[in-house]
């Protein structure tokens, strides 16, 4: 196989990497030596996950943050010039989904690099799935604004869209401003538009559950901490 960029898959929460993900996935890992990763400690928890004979301390790990200056992750790629495969792991889910892994694809594809994207959980659409919505149109809009005048005016056009596009609005907030959100939900969208929460996806605690937005307001469980996915339509 020519060299490659593996987009590598990671469980989400504390899910077993048997339950997710597919054998041929550990075999590609096995054989990767060089990884371009958003968080290298974790990225090295979730490597021993895989196989715990994995020796950690003779694979190379570039670090891909937020904190990374992008004028530096060309060079993440020299080894697929000297024919050594790199696998891409964000720190949950699926890489380049929601994740700085992108810009390092974007310069594999300006490069004719050969970009192999692995099968693995992906929230986004394991909660559409199960949510009971528009599964041929809908947009993930990532995180809400967080100053709360403008995450309302957001939440309303959202809602806007749904009418307006026949359109699934998807969306993530960080846990500790998980509640928040869906207070801001319940208090400014259409009573009858439709919420799904799904938290935890994969995981032994895993809540899914679509409703009404007015039905929500007595019902809402405890999202503090958890991670959330948001989805909203009529």
């Amino acid at each position: 196989m020519h060299a490659s960029l593996f987009l590598i898959p990671v469980t989400l929460g504390e899910t077993s990497v048997e339950q997710v993900l597919p054998t041929y996935n550990k075999e590609i890992i096995l054989n990767i030596k060089y990884f371009i990763v958003e968080n290298i400690r974790s990225a090295r928890r979730f490597l021993k996950k895989v196989d715990t004979n994995i020796d950690i301390d003779t694979l190379t790990f570039f670090e891909l943050n937020k904190h990374t200056n992008l004028e530096e992750i060309d060079n993440y790629l020299q080894p697929i010039t000297n024919g050594f495969h790199i696998g891409i792991i964000s720190e949950a889910g699926c890489p380049a989904i929601a994740d700085p892994g992108s810009d390092i694809v974007a310069i594999a594809q300006r490069k004719n690099y050969k970009v192999v994207p692995l099968v693995g959980p992906s929230s986004i659409l394991l909660s559409l799935m199960a949510s009971g919505f528009n599964g041929q149109g809908f947009a993930f809009h990532g995180y809400l604004p967080v100053d709360g005048a403008e995450r309302i005016r957001k939440i309303k056009q959202l809602e806007h869209l749904i009418h307006k596009e026949d359109q699934t609005q998807i969306f993530i907030e960080t846990p500790y401003r998980n509640q928040k959100l869906v207070e801001d939900i319940v208090k400014n969208c259409t009573p009858s538009t439709k919420l799904c929460i799904a938290m935890n996806i994969t995981c032994e605690n895993e809540y899914i559950k679509t409703l009404p937005v007015k039905e929500w307001e007595k019902k809402l469980p405890d999202m503090a901490k958890q991670l959330c996915i948001f989805l909203l339509y009529k």
